[in-house]
């Protein structure tokens, strides 16, 4: 498609739903809708997807994980407005999955937690059970959401390694 301009954010929205209801994650329309979306919420003056995967990025290349206010930071919101704008359906996370959906990335939201899991690495439960209804929207069947949620940890991990490898 030419031009989203002329499409309104209801419309980009219902076009992915139809995708996600029909399991088509990965068509080329589907991507473009996504990545299209998530520019739109940048503009908006709210988080940065940019700022937060390359927070994200460098976080997997150093084998570290971040937290939700790190994200805050990065993007020089306030955490009183981003916490709201963070996490649930259609949230900062949410947008970051698409993305790294897009664009062949690992989960890197895996590696984003909260104060209490900055060492351990570990999602709390209202966390875990967000970033796995993201993933199942994306049409990645999850089994066993903790299992799922330690291999797409891992897998930041492991491609952080290979960037230092191939950087």
């Amino acid at each position: 498609m030419a031009s989203w301009s002329e499409k309104k954010d209801a419309e980009i929205d219902q076009w992915i739903r139809n995708h996600e209801q029909k399991g088509a994650t990965g068509a080329p329309l589907y991507l473009q809708l996504l990545e299209e979306r998530a520019r739109r919420s940048q503009s908006k003056g709210h988080l940065s997807i940019d700022k937060s995967l390359d927070l994200l990025s460098q976080a997997a290349i150093d084998q570290r994980c971040v937290t939700y206010g790190d994200l805050a930071k990065a993007s020089n919101v306030e955490w009183s407005q981003a916490r709201h704008r963070m996490s649930g359906a259609n949230g900062h996370l949410d947008r970051l999955l698409d993305v790294c959906h897009v664009r062949n990335l690992p989960m890197l939201p895996a590696i984003c937690v909260n104060e209490s899991g900055r060492v351990t690495g570990e999602l709390e439960a209202s966390a875990l059970e967000g970033f796995v209804a993201g993933a199942r929207r994306l049409g990645i069947a999850v089994a066993d959401e903790l299992s799922f949620h330690h291999q797409a940890r891992d897998a930041c991990w492991q491609w952080g390694r290979d960037q230092l490898r191939t950087g």
